[in-house]
């Protein structure tokens, strides 16, 4: 039995009306309609019933193609259907518009002889008024065009043929591209994924990522790929200088989403840069006004815009509410559910963290989708990708020479590798080449990170005391610097540097131990001890050095429990915001710390450096008749002076 609050008792033999609506006795199965979704009168949602028996093994064919790791045909997913529903509805009004036209031609030949229409002329009456007409419509043409342009969409709309970039053209980044293609298959086939399953599709993607890791590049190929049309924006586009434009225009970009979405059975809408708009609001009266507040609740509100019936429905849900006006209730006109356009949002930015928490809460950009900086492995992939395209020397299809240019490009985006290669084509161009080699890559890497070498002509002894300078630190780079390669050796002037010394990790990793910071902190000082072994005391030029030096030590002490306390002096909140180095050395102890680390440091390096007199010179010299040492010529030369073993130097 089934209590009800202040009425009779209902059991299960007897029948239910309620608001008018088709008997159904209780305890049985409501009637089914549009396949698997039961639709009620009351609430005008959709809820999930499930597949029938029948459909069962086909539907499970279909869902188990939205899960795999390759794009499903967009012709014959929900997209492909959708549009080509569309397409024949289309055929079918511009029939009914072509059917009168047609009509009246049938009867002028069969009736009226054949005889030829009349043209419109203009009342000779009214030609004097003629000029003031035309002036008058020009003014009207001036004032009100502009403001009908303000608020329009400042989108760019790209279809897939316009777009040259697939999924297979996106290289270093597979996790990504997995996650990616079972978002666009969810995009696809949505209407398998609500009816089948009683999901809901993902409405919006935030792509955040360092620039250059390819967040656009992956946008395009989703639309590419998907078939649907493509709509890019920028968010200093939506930009006005009327107050309210700019809200105007955001809602006329949803507008054309989702003119285009039904039209075409989905549509990808891009906003670039979104934390320009998305910005975290402020409290009430912090005076920001349109510029944040506004424009973020109207992206919240046009996030769940994407039920928002078309205007042919709205127009007859308005004929039906009067019709109905006149009709018992018993006789209503039924209005339809409005149906969802399929869009999918897509926004990017590397500021994430700015951005309102209510823009990233489910329903709205409910999935963060990371875009990192590629790793060893992705890196060769993309340099194995771009050098397909660009002609290069022979030397470069040696698998080695490719794994050391992956090395060699740690921290480097995508963006990033195309041009250091663009760049290579360039130096190649300089010495009458017509493809690009290893040492065009080397020169387009120090040009790009360094600067451009600079014809400075040093005095003989300052040209002395740099190549000494950079040979300290050569030195002290290979006796202590286990895991570590020498790049560059050189005393080319490139920016504020006088000299450089290049050296990487033989390995990419991601972690440092305490012995390989202070190895860092030995490499610094170098130079240093080097000019007061060889000159009895040091230039200015050691400036920098001292600088990172500081930096290391304090980054032990302070924040990564070396020294002499486990507390971290990263956690300390500052009105500032103070870097590591100011929170450590506020303090006489942090101070003291420092100090005792450094100069521990340089007392090593002078041991070393002392038992290798002869290995600075042998540098000191090659760099004095060669200006620069690359790679395997700085083993050489300490090689050919003679140098003991490394590990009877330690």
């Amino acid at each position: 039995m089934i209590g009800g609050c202040g009425g009779h008792d209902i059991g299960p033999a007897q029948w239910a009306h309620a608001d008018n609506r088709p008997a159904v006795r209780i305890g049985e199965a409501a009637p089914r309609v549009k396949g698997n979704i039961d639709m009620t009168r009351r609430s005008g949602r959709e809820s999930y019933s499930g597949p029938t028996d029948g459909a069962s093994a086909e539907a499970s064919a279909e869902l188990r193609t939205l899960g795999q790791s390759s794009v499903i045909g967009a012709s014959t997913a929900d997209v492909g259907t959708t549009r080509e529903r569309v397409r024949q509805r289309r055929l079918f009004r511009l029939g009914l518009v072509l059917l009168p036209i047609a009509l009246l031609l049938v009867a002028r030949a069969v009736f009226w002889g054949g005889g030829a229409f009349s043209a419109p002329h203009f009342p000779h009456g009214l030609l004097p008024y003629l000029p003031a007409l035309a002036l008058v419509s020009l003014l009207a043409v001036a004032i009100i065009v502009p403001l009908a342009g303000a608020g329009r969409s400042p989108h760019i709309l790209y279809r897939p043929s316009e777009i040259d970039v697939r999924f297979e053209d996106v290289r270093g980044a597979g996790l990504v591209v997995d996650e990616v293609v079972k978002t666009l298959n969810l995009f696809l086939g949505h209407r398998k994924f609500t009816e089948h399953m009683g999901g809901s599709p993902r409405r919006a993607l935030l792509f955040e990522g360092p620039p250059g890791t390819g967040k656009t590049y992956m946008a395009k190929a989703m639309a590419a790929e998907a078939g649907v049309p493509f709509l890019f924006v920028s968010s200093s586009a939506f930009q006005s200088m009327y107050y309210g434009q700019t809200n105007r225009k955001i809602r006329s970009y949803f507008k054309a989403l989702r003119k285009y979405a039904r039209r075409e059975g989905g549509a990808i809408g891009f906003i670039e840069e979104i934390d320009a708009i998305g910005g975290a609001r402020g409290g009430m009266g912090s005076g920001k006004a349109e510029g944040v507040s506004g424009v973020v609740n109207e992206l919240l509100i046009q996030l769940q815009s994407f039920d928002q019936p078309a205007l042919m429905t709205r127009i007859g849900a308005r004929l039906s509410d009067m019709v109905n006006g006149w009709l018992p209730a018993s006789h209503q006109i039924l209005k339809k559910p409005a149906t969802p356009a399929n869009i999918l949002v897509i926004g990017a930015t590397n500021r994430a963290a700015d951005l309102d928490p209510a823009l990233v809460r489910p329903g709205r950009f409910d999935r963060t989708i990371y875009f990192d900086l590629p790793t060893r492995t992705g890196r060769r992939e993309i340099i194995d990708y771009y050098l397909e395209k660009k002609a290069h020397e022979p030397e470069l299809d040696d698998p080695a020479q490719r794994d050391t240019l992956a090395a060699m490009t740690f921290g480097y985006s995508p963006v990033m590798i195309e041009l250091l290669l663009d760049e290579s084509l360039i130096w190649a161009l300089r010495r009458q080449g017509d493809r690009l080699s290893w040492s065009d890559i080397q020169n387009a890497k120090m040009t790009e990170e360094i600067g451009l070498a600079q014809p400075v002509e040093y005095a003989e002894a300052e040209r002395r005391t740099i190549a000494t300078h950079e040979s300290g630190h050569a030195v002290v780079a290979w006796l202590v610097g286990k895991g570590r390669k020498l790049d560059v050796l050189s005393i080319i002037k490139r920016k504020d540097a006088l000299g450089l010394l290049a050296h990487s990790e033989e390995e990419e990793r991601f972690l440092k131990t305490r012995t390989e910071m202070e190895a860092l902190i030995h490499i610094a000082f170098g130079g240093m001890v080097a000019e007061e072994l060889f000159f009895g005391e040091a230039s200015s030029g050691v400036a920098s050095d001292l600088k990172a030096a500081t930096i290391a030590a304090c980054q032990m002490i302070g924040s990564l429990g070396m020294g002499s306390t486990l507390i971290s002096s990263a956690a300390l909140e500052t009105g500032g915001g103070g870097n590591i180095v100011a929170k450590v050395l506020s303090s006489d102890a942090g101070h003291d710390e420092v100090e005792d680390v450094l100069r521990r440091a340089k007392a090593e390096v002078r041991e070393l450096l002392e038992r290798n007199q002869a290995v600075v010179e042998g540098l000191r010299d090659a760099l004095l008749e060669r200006d620069e040492l690359v790679g395997a010529e700085i083993l050489e030369v300490i090689a050919s002076v003679g140098a003991p073993a490394l590990e009877a130097q330690i």
